[in-house]
C-alpha cells in the first residue's frame, strides 16, 4: 500500500468505524426505556491502532460491538441518556473532523495532480 493510498484508507476505515459507532449510540438511545436492555459500545479507534501496528488489511477489519452489563435503573436498563447523548455529540465531531481531513487530503491530491 502507497503512502497515499495509506492515508485515504486510514480515513475511509475511521469514519466506517465512526458510523458504526454513531448508529449504535442511536440504537443505545432508542432503547433507553426497554426493560433489560444493556447499552453496545464500539471503540473503533483501538480496533484500527491494532490493525495499523499489527499490518492487517484495513479494508477487511470489521468492528465488532460490546455490550455493556451494567443495571443503571430499576427495570434493568443499562442506559444513561445524558452519557449516551454527550458520547453521540462527540462521534459526530469525530466523524466531522474525519470527513474533513479526507476533503483536505482529495483537494492535496487535485492540487498535485493539476486539476
Amino acid at each position: 500500500m502507497s503512502t497515499l493510498d495509506g492515508i485515504q484508507a486510514i480515513l475511509e476505515t475511521a469514519m466506517r468505524g465512526a458510523w458504526q459507532r454513531q448508529t449504535l449510540l442511536t440504537q443505545n438511545i432508542a432503547n433507553a426505556e426497554t426493560p433489560g436492555y444493556q447499552r453496545e459500545t464500539l471503540s473503533f479507534q483501538s480496533s484500527l491502532r491494532s490493525a495499523l501496528s499489527g499490518g492487517e488489511p484495513l479494508e477487511s477489519l470489521s468492528f465488532t460491538p460490546v455490550a455493556e452489563a451494567r443495571a443503571a435503573t430499576p427495570n434493568g436498563n443499562g442506559v444513561n441518556l445524558d452519557q449516551e447523548s454527550a458520547l453521540l455529540a462527540e462521534n459526530g465531531l469525530t466523524y466531522e473532523a474525519l470527513s474533513q481531513m479526507l476533503f483536505a487530503h482529495n483537494e492535496t491530491l487535485r492540487a498535485a495532480m493539476g486539476l
